[in-house]
């Protein structure tokens, strides 16, 4: 019988990051096409360091997460003038795999204003997956799925 268990690559963000990129609160068609228009999905992931890899990407959400971290979301989408809502606090997924993008390329440099550097992962094509407890790696990490 074949081996039919997918491996796919994954990515650990800390919330409401993970959230931000994927946007589970818009589940039909026309709300994530007018959020794919208006630049209303979290597009470059920061990190410090940098990658040649480009695909598929799982979004783990971490399961770490704290007030300060959240208050500092709320206060960057403010001082960036992002129409987006947060949901409170307690109500955000952690510790699993909640969605998956593609990843374009990783950028030094970039207009988006998600982009704060040193370096960014450019990605695209956001999904909602159901969440699926996982244990978070630093680094991009495999899951069998």
């Amino acid at each position: 019988m074949p081996n039919t268990t997918n491996i796919q690559i994954a990515l650990s963000i800390r919330q409401p990051w993970a959230w931000l990129i994927i946007r589970p609160d818009l589940t039909d068609d026309s709300s994530r096409s007018y959020a794919l228009v208006n630049n209303l999905f979290k597009d470059i992931e920061n990190r410090t360091w940098q990658t040649k890899y480009t695909g598929p990407l799982l979004i783990h959400a971490a399961k770490g997460f704290t007030w300060e971290e959240y208050c500092a979301a709320q206060e960057f989408l403010i001082l960036q003038d992002i129409p987006i809502v947060l949901p409170e606090f307690q109500s955000f997924q952690l510790g699993g795999i909640i969605g998956k993008a593609k990843m374009l390329q990783c950028v030094d440099q970039s207009k988006s204003r998600w982009f704060t550097g040193p370096y960014g992962f450019q990605l695209t094509s956001p999904e909602i997956l159901p969440f699926q407890p996982f244990r978070g790696q630093l680094n991009f990490f495999q899951v069998s799925m």
